[in-house]
């Protein structure tokens, strides 16, 4: 790797490459999910239990600012570790890492409160069971790795040779 690159191998690991690809997915699919229930283009038959009561369509549209929020600070700091944003934001690429940690955290935040609500109603239909287990466990296990190897993935600026 030359002295000039911004990126550093340890943002590439294979762990950390499996968890930036489910952090797209998820942040995509959030932005999707949202565009298609706020354009009411769910099929009443593919939606929840319910779906008519003005106060599960409230709950449901509670969780909008939460699932925004991991979806922009997911992306962002998949766009800084990456280097995608050019040159005058290098200096903000150091924060991939806590945004990282910030999405992830809403995100399971997203799928523990989504699941709790769905056991105290009593209802286990599986395409929202499924869905909000996913978004609960996955950002569990990518803390793990993010906390318990921080140190090694953690962005550093590439060292310059000796005598420059």
């Amino acid at each position: 790797m030359s002295a000039g690159t911004d990126t550093d191998s340890a943002t590439h690991t294979p762990c950390l490459s499996g968890i930036k690809a489910a952090m797209l997915v998820t942040d995509l699919g959030f932005l999707l999910y949202w565009s298609v229930a706020l354009l009411a283009l769910i099929p009443a038959e593919c939606a929840y239990k319910d779906y008519d009561d003005p106060v599960m369509s409230d709950w449901n549209y509670s969780f909008l600012p939460l699932d925004i929020a991991a979806s922009v600070t997911g992306l962002l700091s998949l766009a800084l570790s990456r280097g995608a944003l050019g040159d005058r934001a290098r200096r903000h690429r150091p924060l991939w890492l806590p945004l990282m940690l910030v999405s992830l955290t809403l995100t399971s935040t997203a799928g523990l409160q989504a699941v709790a609500f769905w056991a105290l109603r009593g209802d286990w239909s599986p395409t929202w069971w499924i869905p909000n287990l996913a978004l609960l466990l996955f950002p569990v296990y990518a803390l793990t790795v993010l906390l318990r190897h921080g140190g090694s993935t953690a962005h550093r600026p590439a060292r310059r040779p000796p005598g420059r």
